[in-house]
């Protein structure tokens, strides 16, 4: 009777994507240091010595101070760091400026997006499908808003024009927009002239864009060798009265993804109400490791790093867009950004031609991938019952080593081949 209880005082918790095909995986043996296992199901970059990239960090001084609690917000020397990295970077000349005030640090991206969520108002919120696995359980545990959902269609590249915001704020009501840009998984970007008109309909129409931009550093637009970055704060006017907060970290950018060192940039007023969600939420972050990152936002660093990764990464991308394709996996649109590639496996031999199928078929040879349903999110479950419109989908992600996704091709090579002659 006492566990009878017990289990039915909680809820089912569902994983995200990433955390359930690791638990799969896990029951089959895996290991992230078995070396006979292919993980393109991660939701992380390489993290050591890239050509090119500044020496990793492997120590961390503890000074006697950092054994307490950090500020919910964070410690003020990183808060003014990541605000001046923003104004040097992407705000010169222009007469409004961020602080430190208007920077909320958090230990880790979901804790940031929680705090955003927990901190809403009783708005209508439009989200995008697909996009990141997490948003679904964090747009519905929180009830004071009504999360809408976005259907991108794969006819059209996932392209979701100003002219679309426009007509779907009007038409839908909408207080706020949450997206990953890149998205995650698509790959899909938006930046330049179209962000610009973005910001501008958001001020114009007073809707809070909410811009999950961890994989801002990871654009492939430009000629190799360049170091573009994608991020709204070059077109914010007033930082103050733009609606617009962006949400970055040291976790993809800067390919340290187990510090969890993250922000929210931002109106000072929204700041502070994220720092007083964070206080009953999290409490805040480590104290050591937010001390340890500040030298890593010089500039030196950032365009070393970044420069470094958009080399690296678009030779992966370029990698396993050409294998997937010659397997039979169709792209609909080549990823712009992120280190992921959203694939259709529909037309390959039965057996393997939907995405849960391919990933029990892939975990077989020791392979991760994650299936395309988890990217349909779906708070509350209220499309439950319904096919997923992504079902034939799978994420593969280039974050491993490139001796990693060669192992992983000549394995799907098998697999394609094994069902072939079924």
């Amino acid at each position: 009777m006492a566990d009878e209880l017990s289990t039915s005082t909680f809820r089912v918790v569902p994983k995200t994507g990433v955390i359930y095909v690791t638990s799969e995986a896990t029951n089959r043996g895996f290991s992230p240091t078995d070396p006979h296992w292919c993980n393109l199901g991660q939701g992380q970059p390489e993290t050591g010595e890239l050509p090119g990239a500044p020496p990793r960090v492997h120590t961390v001084a503890v000074h006697p101070d950092d054994q307490e609690y950090a500020p919910v917000a964070g410690i003020r020397e990183l808060r003014e760091a990541i605000a001046s990295h923003y104004n040097r970077q992407f705000r010169r000349g222009m007469p409004s400026q961020y602080s430190a005030e208007n920077v909320c640090v958090s230990g880790g991206g979901r804790a940031a997006l929680t705090r955003a969520a927990a901190s809403l108002g009783q708005v209508n919120l439009g989200h995008f499908l697909p996009d990141y696995t997490a948003y679904e359980e964090l747009l519905d545990i929180f009830k004071a808003f009504t999360s809408i959902p976005i259907l991108l269609e794969p006819e059209r590249g996932y392209s979701f024009t100003a002219d679309d915001l426009r007509k779907e704020i009007l038409g839908r009501g909408l207080g706020a927009l949450l997206l990953s840009n890149p998205c995650n998984p698509t790959g899909k970007l938006v930046d330049g002239d179209e962000m610009a008109r973005w910001v501008q309909i958001a001020r114009d129409l007073d809707c809070t864009l909410l811009l999950d931009e961890f994989y801002s550093h990871y654009i492939y637009r430009s000629r190799p060798g360049a170091v573009p970055i994608a991020t709204a704060a070059r077109y914010v006017e007033d930082v103050e009265r733009d609606p617009v907060l962006i949400f970055d970290g040291f976790t993809k950018n800067w390919r340290y993804p187990g510090w969890r060192v993250t922000w929210t940039v931002g109106p000072k007023k929204i700041m502070e109400a994220l720092g007083s969600a964070g206080s009953f939420l999290d409490g805040g972050g480590s104290k050591p490791l937010q001390r340890a990152a500040i030298p890593l936002l010089s500039d030196e660093h950032v365009i070393a790093e970044t420069r470094a990764i958009q080399t690296v990464f678009r030779q992966k991308r370029d990698y396993l867009l050409s294998e997937l394709e010659r397997i039979g996996v169709r792209v609909d649109r080549a990823p712009e950004g992120t280190f992921y590639i959203w694939g259709d496996v529909g037309a390959l031999p039965p057996g393997i031609n939907d995405g849960m199928s391919f990933f029990r078929g892939a975990l077989e040879e020791k392979v991760i991938v994650v299936p395309g349903e988890f990217f349909d999110v779906n708070p509350g479950k209220r499309r439950q019952g319904r096919p997923s419109r992504f079902k034939d989908y799978v994420r593969f992600s280039f974050g491993p080593s490139m001796a990693t996704l060669e192992k992983a091709l000549s394995r799907f090579d098998a697999i394609v081949a094994s069902a072939s002659a079924r």
